[in-house]
């Protein structure tokens, strides 16, 4: 297997794209293949670790890119006219087979762009959508659409029903994951428009499409461990992805000062760290990855903007278990199935 690292983009590229990849190399079996810059890499290489790239591992490799997508770059044009990013040169490589998984912490619009236009959709599916993974009550929840579709309409958000449904049978072994609608209210005639007309078309074609859909969902029900999936229109899902992660970093920064404020609160914390560490650990969304793009022809993982080396060495692991699990070819094959019949 090979791992494609698009080793320049995301606010903190290429110092912690770069060092991810070296923490994620001794922990994986793939080949992970750096793609940006060669002359910075290699140099970034040497100032941190004093070796080349095969010093540090022989399936550690580079390939050159010349040109970077930046964050302010418009994603059409830059996909256009940058062809020799190192987004759409991961791209290109992956389309070709020279690859088996993209990952890029790059322009979100670009990278959503990119793969569709050159790696392709998978047929019969509208509109990819970008699956995060959260934490839940001895679980996780998947949260899809996280980002990539604002405007939806009602057979999108069935499509991110049946695929997120695929998703989680295939990687993890639930064999009817609970479907839900993120909604204001778990009442069928709550929401706006398209919430309604979503919950009309779930409720008519969940069976048919093997959908386990149990209804409307609220926020405050999203963490409790019963649903396994929440699906929304990719605008509502980033307000709610990043307001989750706002709050797992309050909680966490509170109790840490809580814990430290004086010596007697650190002596009183001394018993309960095992179970603080655990809960900090449960809260770090940074243990779960990238959000996977379901719905084009080959994997492609987005990695948070912000992503620092602890996140990109998580995101680099999630990317591999994506291909073992063989998620992108069933859902072709559920896809191409449904046509059928």
């Amino acid at each position: 297997m090979k791992i494609l690292l698009d080793a320049m983009g995301g606010d903190n590229g290429p110092d912690a794209n770069i060092k991810g990849a070296v923490r994620a190399i001794n922990q994986i079996k793939a080949e992970l293949i750096l793609i940006g810059k060669e002359d910075v890499i290699k140099a970034k290489l040497k100032e941190f670790y004093g070796k080349t790239a095969e010093e540090i591992s022989p399936r550690l490799k580079i390939h050159n890119a010349t040109e970077t997508i930046e964050m302010e770059d418009t994603p059409t044009l830059a996909i256009k006219r940058k062809k020799d990013s190192s987004m759409v040169v991961g791209f290109r490589m992956l389309k070709d087979g020279e690859g088996d998984v993209f990952i890029s912490a790059g322009n979100s619009g670009a990278l959503l762009t990119g793969a569709t236009l050159i790696v392709g959709r998978i047929k019969g599916i509208d509109r990819p959508a970008l699956a995060g993974i959260l934490p839940a009550y001895k679980s996780r929840l998947v949260l899809i659409d996280s980002g990539s579709n604002t405007n939806c309409k009602p057979i999108n958000l069935l499509q991110f029903a049946q695929m997120s449904s695929i998703y989680i049978r295939n990687t993890f072994g639930v064999e009817n994951p609970r479907i839900g609608l993120l909604n204001i209210g778990t009442e069928e005639t709550k929401g706006n428009e398209l919430v309604r007309e979503s919950y009309n078309l779930l409720k008519e074609k969940s069976k048919e499409l093997n959908i386990n859909f149990v209804g409307n969902v609220e926020g405050r029900d999203a963490f409790t461990g019963e649903i396994d999936a929440i699906v929304t229109d990719g605008f509502t899902g980033n307000v709610f992805l990043k307001a989750v992660e706002g709050l797992g970093k309050f909680v966490k920064r509170t109790l840490t000062e809580s814990l430290t404020k004086n010596i007697i609160s650190k002596i009183a914390a001394l018993p309960a760290l095992p179970g603080i560490k655990r809960f900090s650990k449960t809260m770090d969304y940074k243990s779960y990855g990238g959000a996977l793009f379901l719905g084009v022809k080959k994997p492609v993982v987005k990695a948070h903007g912000s992503s620092d080396e602890t996140l990109f060495e998580f995101t680099i692991k999630q990317a591999e278990q994506f291909v073992n699990n063989n998620t992108v070819e069933n859902l072709i094959s559920e896809f191409e199935k449904q046509k059928t019949e």
